[in-house]
This record gives C-alpha cells, structure tokens and sequence, in this order.
C-alpha cells in the first residue's frame, strides 16, 4: 500500500472511526483502524464488536492495499503532523507502515489484520430513509433517557419504531422515560422496530452533525443495525430481550396542569440544585400562583426560590432528582413548559404546552417532612 492524502481529511475521518476503537480489546486487532486503499480512495474502518465506524476519503494511490494500525497511535501521529499532506506506505520487511509528512518520518508497527472482524454490510438489503434532522433530534432529546447500567441491558437502548408516516423513540432508566413522536412529510415505504444501543445511536447523532448528511439510510440485519450517512457507515448490534410498554407508563390523567414559563424554571432549577448534594432532591413547593424550588444538604447549606406559576388547588409539594428534572426542562423546547402533576408519590410529566410530540415522565423521591 502506498498513498498521498490531505492531512486535514484524514484527521477528520480518523476522528471519526476511532469512536470505535476498543480501550479494552481482548485481541488487539480490536484496538485498531484497517486501513484499505483502493483505487483513488481509502477507507478506515474501527470496531469494538458492539460498535463500527467506516468512513472512506480521497487519495492518491499508488499502490492499493490493507493494514491494520493501532487507532489511537495513528490518529495522535496524524494530528501531531505539520504538513498538508501526508504519505502512507507499507513495508512488508519491517512489518510496519512509514508516515511521512514534512520533515516528520514515522514507522508504526502493524497489526494482524486477519484478526479484524468483518463489519456489516448493508448491501442489497431493503432499508430506509429517514431525515438526518429528524432522527439527530430525536436522539438528543431520548438517548440521554437511557440506562447506563450493563446488568439491565434493555435499558440500555432506544426502542425506535418506525412505519407509515411516523418515527418514534423511546428510552428509559427507570426513574425517568423520554418519549419523542415525529409526524414525517414521506411516507417511510417500510416498517421497522428494534432495540438500538443508546451509545449507538449517540454516536450517530455526532455523525450526522459531522457530515451535515440530509438524510440517513437505516438497514436491519439479524441481530444488527446499519446507518449510512454521507460518507460514513455505523454498524450496531441490536439488544435483545423485551422493551417495557411505555404506554402503559404513561397516566392516562394528571390532577394539575402546571404551565411554567421554561427558560426561568430552568435557571432556577439550576441554581438550586448547586446545594442538592449528596443524593438529596429537588422540593417543588406549589401554592396557587407559585412555584418554590427548594434543597437542603447537610453540613453544606440550603437554598430556595420562588417564582410564578399556573398552579391551582390546595398546596403540593413533591422531589425530584435535580439532574433528572434539569435534563428533562432542557429537553422540552418553547417559552412555556406544561408540568402535569398527580400527587407527590406519582410521577410527574414535562411537555411541551400545545404538544405531546416529546414526553418526559420523571419519577419523584420520597420527601421526609
């Protein structure tokens, strides 16, 4: 192999696919980025078995071929280079690759390539289409929502449903359950439902924000999911085993109807949650016409503050977990944000005021008196 690229392109793609590479390999063919030449391109390509990221850029080349190099090494030395571009050739002899760029010279020593697994392909597949802006939106405002608890491994992904005109992802932790529902312009041409990794999907929002993609194409393979945005590829595995109804989560009915203006109900929540250490809650104090936010440490202080809100009917106060209800008030967008409350042992549910396009149910903490 033996080729010329723009340092700045391969920079950029090498930061991409190295999302991918393992930290923790148990081969090391895992903690690498295969390189392939071919043809006035080169692709690179990462995987961690859960995770893959291929990306290809313009070259010239001389000589086509693979190598395996590791990933983090690599992207480092292209970073580190101060030339516009960079050469790249294999030397069988060395068993090694040369970087030249400049006056700089670098021999890394390669990998064993054979050992690289073979990544998902969505070829001949039937897929789908969705729109980038669309699907980044909904994962910013639903994977955040997801568990990051391995021993519970469905709730770890986004539940995505897709068919006719609609796209829906849900994800939950078990103290809080985001919902976002998304009327299309399109029909989708297809149906489609699976369990997707949160962290997955993550970093597909990055990717379509990189590649400024209008559209993303998703395939469903046995036990995999693959996105194609722009000039880049995500592969994923699917997670199995059941995703909870959330529709039977949700409250058919909520007792008060709180319209707060959202972005004040969000600095205040801010400000006081700096004194909610040490796992205490959030106190939402309702009184007709107001809304005081209150938390309390011990040995570290207190704070509170008022502010107005819709709020009819005798007195209620109920606790939140304060970054749990910030994430929740920033997910919601507009100037006005619809709390609906039943009672302090219920939870509560963030939306926006004239729709239930994105919801956000929260469970309270138990508050002593």
């Amino acid at each position: 192999m033996k080729l010329t690229t723009k340092r700045e392109d391969l920079v950029s793609k090498l930061s991409v696919v190295s999302r991918a590479v393992s930290t923790r390999a148990a081969t090391q063919a895992l903690s690498g980025v295969l390189l392939n030449a071919e043809a006035g391109e080169l692709s690179l390509a990462a995987t961690d078995l859960d995770l893959g990221l291929e990306t290809t850029l313009a070259a010239e080349v001389e000589e086509g071929g693979a190598t395996l190099l590791p990933g983090r090494l690599l992207a480092e030395v292209v970073r580190s280079l101060g030339d516009a571009e960079v050469q790249i050739e294999t030397r069988e002899a060395e068993h090694d690759v040369e970087i030249q760029s400049g006056g700089s010279r670098f021999h890394l020593r390669v990998l064993a390539s054979e050992d690289f697994p073979k990544l998902p392909e969505a070829a001949d597949q039937p897929g789908m289409t969705l729109p980038a802006s669309v699907l980044q939106e909904s994962i910013d405002l639903v994977a955040r929502a997801a568990s990051r608890d391995d021993m519970r491994p469905v709730l770890t992904g986004v539940f995505v449903v897709a068919s006719g005109r609609e796209l829906t992802m849900v994800a939950t932790d078990s103290y809080r359950l985001a919902v976002k529902r998304t009327e299309l312009e399109v029909e989708l041409g297809g149906e489609l439902e699976a369990n997707i990794p949160a962290r997955a999907l993550r970093e597909l929002g990055r990717v379509l924000a990189a590649e400024e993609a209008d559209t993303a194409a998703i395939t469903l393979l046995p036990n995999q999911a693959v996105f194609e945005a722009g000039s880049i590829t995500l592969s994923t595995r699917l997670i199995d085993g059941q995703f909870p109804n959330f529709r039977q989560l949700l409250p058919e009915s909520y007792e008060h109807d709180v319209r707060l203006p959202r972005d004040e109900f969000l600095e205040v929540t801010r400000r006081i949650s700096q004194l909610a250490q040490r796992n205490a809650p959030l106190r939402l104090s309702f009184q007709p016409g107001e809304l005081t936010v209150a938390a309390e440490t011990p040995d570290v202080g207190d704070a509170r503050e008022t502010m107005p809100a819709s709020f009819e009917g005798e007195p209620l106060e109920i606790g939140f977990n304060p970054e749990f209800l910030k994430e929740g008030i920033e997910s919601v967008g507009g100037e006005e944000i619809l709390l609906r409350l039943i009672s302090p042992l219920r939870p509560g549910l963030l939306q926006p005021v004239e729709s239930e396009d994105f919801r956000y149910l929260v469970m309270p903490i138990r508050l002593n008196v």
